[in-house]
Formats: C-alpha cells, sequence, structure tokens
C-alpha cells in the first residue's frame, strides 16, 4: 500500500457511483478506479456463492493489476454477503471498507423507535441490518422489507417518473413501514431516487443512505494508516464486465465528460 495507490470501488452497477462521487468530493486528490460488474447485475437476485466469487474477482484485479490501496465494497449485497471473502482475497495488500458498518455506527447514534430498512433480497433475507443494530440497541424495532425492482428499475433509467412512483408507492404502502422515523437504503442504487421516496413519506421520515458516511470512513482509515495522497491528482477510470449505455451515461452525469470508460471480462479465461 501506498499513498499514490488508488481507491478501489465496486459494485453490480450504477449504485456504486454514489459512494465514489462522495468520495471524490471529500477526497479530491485521490484516484479512483471504479468497477461496475454491469455482466452480473443486479447482485439481490444472485446466490451468496455466485456474489462472493463475483467480488473476490474483483478484488483481486483492482489490487494486483490496478494497485489499489483501499477496496470499498459500494453495494450492500456483496458488503452482507462477501465482506469475509474480499477480506480474504485482499490479503493484506489494501484496506476493505463495506457500505453496511459506517451506516449502522449512523444509526447507532441517532434516537430512533422504529426504524425501516429497504433493499434488495440478497440484502433483507440475510439480515445484517437488524442483527448489527439490535445487537447494540435491541429496542430499536427494525423492520425490514425487500424491494428488488427498485435496482433494475435505476439501471434502466427509471427515475422521477409515472413508473418510478409506481413502483415505489407500491412497495412503500407496505403496513409494516407505518410508524416509521427513519428509512435506511440498504442499496447504493437507492440514493438516486431518495428524492422520490422522501416525498412519498411527505418527507417526515429521515431518509439514511450510506454514501457520505462511507466517504468520511475512508478519510478516517486513510489518516489512520498515513495513506492520504497529499498530491494534487484525483484521476477516475471506469471499469465495466459488460458495456452498457445506461453505466455511460450515469457515470458521466456523475463525473462529467471526457470519462475513461473499459470493458474487462474477468471471467472468460
Amino acid at each position: 500500500m501506498t499513498k499514490k495507490g488508488p481507491i478501489g470501488v465496486f459494485d453490480s452497477g450504477i449504485g456504486g457511483l454514489t459512494v465514489a462521487k462522495a468520495i471524490r468530493e471529500l477526497l479530491p486528490n485521490e484516484d479512483i478506479i471504479y468497477f461496475g460488474d454491469t455482466a452480473h447485475l443486479p447482485y439481490g437476485e444472485k446466490s451468496a456463492e455466485a456474489v462472493q466469487q463475483y467480488a473476490s474477482a474483483i478484488t483481486q484485479f483492482l489490487i494486483e493489476k490496478k494497485g489499489c490501496k483501499v477496496i470499498v465494497i459500494a453495494c450492500n449485497t456483496a458488503s452482507s454477503l462477501a465482506f469475509k471473502e474480499v477480506v480474504k482475497a485482499a490479503k493484506g495488500r489494501a484496506e476493505v471498507i463495506n457500505v453496511i458498518d459506517p451506516l449502522v455506527d449512523y444509526i447507532g447514534e441517532q434516537m430512533f423507535d422504529k426504524l425501516g430498512v429497504i433493499g434488495t433480497r440478497g440484502t433483507i433475507q440475510s439480515k445484517v441490518y437488524s442483527t448489527k443494530i439490535n445487537a447494540v440497541f435491541p429496542k430499536v424495532d427494525v423492520v425490514e422489507l425487500a424491494t428488488p425492482l427498485f435496482a433494475s428499475m435505476i439501471e434502466e433509467g427509471f427515475i422521477h417518473n409515472d413508473i418510478s412512483h409506481s413502483i415505489i408507492e407500491g412497495y412503500l404502502k407496505d403496513e409494516k413501514l407505518v410508524h416509521i422515523e427513519g428509512m435506511v437504503l440498504a442499496c447504493t442504487h437507492y440514493p438516486l431516487i431518495k428524492d422520490e421516496i422522501a416525498e412519498f413519506f411527505n418527507h417526515k421520515v429521515e431518509i439514511i443512505d450510506a454514501s457520505v458516511l462511507v466517504a468520511q470512513r475512508v478519510k478516517v482509515v486513510l489518516q489512520k494508516e498515513d495513506l492520504l495522497c497529499k498530491v494534487s491528482r484525483g484521476a477516475s477510470k471506469f471499469y465495466m464486465s459488460v458495456y452498457t449505455n445506461s453505466f455511460a451515461r450515469s457515470t458521466e452525469h456523475f463525473f462529467g465528460n471526457e470519462l475513461i470508460f473499459e470493458e474487462m471480462d474477468l471471467w472468460s479465461n
């Protein structure tokens, strides 16, 4: 690990771009390499074994081929199902940060009586949020709801329109979410519809996403390990396992034009 090494960020698609953007804004000197595993999205519909295999291969690529000093698992499903495998694949050559722990730490600082959690089937079935939150704060009523169509809807660009409004309402009118005080967006895609979710709850529910919290955790880790880049660099490169126009458009939306994209198949050899 060196100070000049980039920060590696990966997700199954465009969702992790919210995390990468937050890191860029907080740490403008750092190089960022983003890997969107578009060939296998969404991870929430895949088996734990498959997600672990994908995450491990991407981690090895980011460390061995790109020299990343930090690996950010910018995906709740991979964070819940494959964190141990990513740490194992890193072999101490890079710091590993998931999107769950910083968010759970934040929740622990608040005073919620009832908290909603929405995410992919994989994340919700893992019960990682309710388990971690109730381990420290057993009196918090944590209700979890799988919203599997959200990620695919966002990947296809259905945001802020009648389709997204209808799908959001169809899920969030579930009776188990009545009287929640906070809503955890347990998928890094979901901040892209954060405003629509807030509108559904008439802006009376705190909508909690991990992007800024994860970026802050990255900074803390880099400071602790004396790995902050002090030289103005701030380059970004984006890999995808299969090229998609939606990935390119979304990336340009977050990071501007004149970006470097490269298709990278890690599984066909």
